[in-house]
């Protein structure tokens, strides 16, 4: 996912730019969300490296060469599918329903990103770990951490002004490593657990009743 800080594309200005790709057509976008759903779908059942793009291909209902021309291969079907959840994920924050998005009190806000984000990890949690351990620090480079960043910040700035909102919104992301999360759930701990332990910690930092 690109920072949202960084140049907007074509379709999100309404407006032609040389150079940059059209909006996507319909029927495009169809067939795309139809090899990511079947991607999905194989990852989470055998597992990254033992599916084949025959194999999502034929999932699809699609030709390999659709997939291959859209996606290039595996690792780059991997991370469309982990762009496009990031991006739902982004939307439900900027314009869904409360808690999770505009409306609920910030310390709730925190308390809904935590389990959504831990929803999502736990799905992908191997697509996460390639994206995360890809190099030294590749983590904290890519825009999504920025823009999960600049959320919890804006939210801890608004229920807690006297913190440091820029070093607890970091705090309070350290904990979704997916590294951690894949040895957590490796060491038994169910998904419940887990939100409910981060919650916990979440709550103590911001000195917040947990809802």
């Amino acid at each position: 996912m690109n920072d949202s800080t960084g140049p907007q594309s074509a379709s999100q200005r309404g407006l032609p730019v040389v150079g940059e790709p059209r909006p996507e057509r319909a029927d495009a976008r169809r067939n795309r969300l139809r090899v990511l759903e079947a991607a999905e779908r194989l990852f989470t059942e055998h597992g990254v490296k033992n599916v084949s793009l025959d194999a999502i291909a034929a999932e699809a209902g699609v030709g390999k060469g659709t997939v291959f021309r859209r996606f290039g291969d595996r690792a780059g079907l991997a991370v469309a599918l982990l762009d496009e959840r990031e991006q739902e994920l982004q939307a439900k924050i900027i314009t869904g329903p409360p808690p999770l998005g505009p409306g609920a009190p910030p310390l709730v806000r925190v308390m809904a990103f935590l389990d959504a984000y831990l929803d999502l990890l736990d799905r992908h949690v191997a697509l996460f770990m390639d994206s995360e351990n890809a190099s030294d620090g590749a983590r904290y480079r890519i825009g999504s951490y920025h823009l999960w960043h600049r959320h919890l910040a804006h939210l801890v700035e608004a229920a807690r002004p006297e913190l440091d909102a820029d070093y607890t919104a970091h705090v309070l992301l350290a904990p979704l490593a997916a590294d951690l999360h894949n040895a957590l759930r490796d060491q038994g701990f169910d998904l419940e657990r887990v939100k409910a332990g981060l919650r916990q910690i979440a709550g103590t930092l911001l000195n917040a009743a947990e809802r």
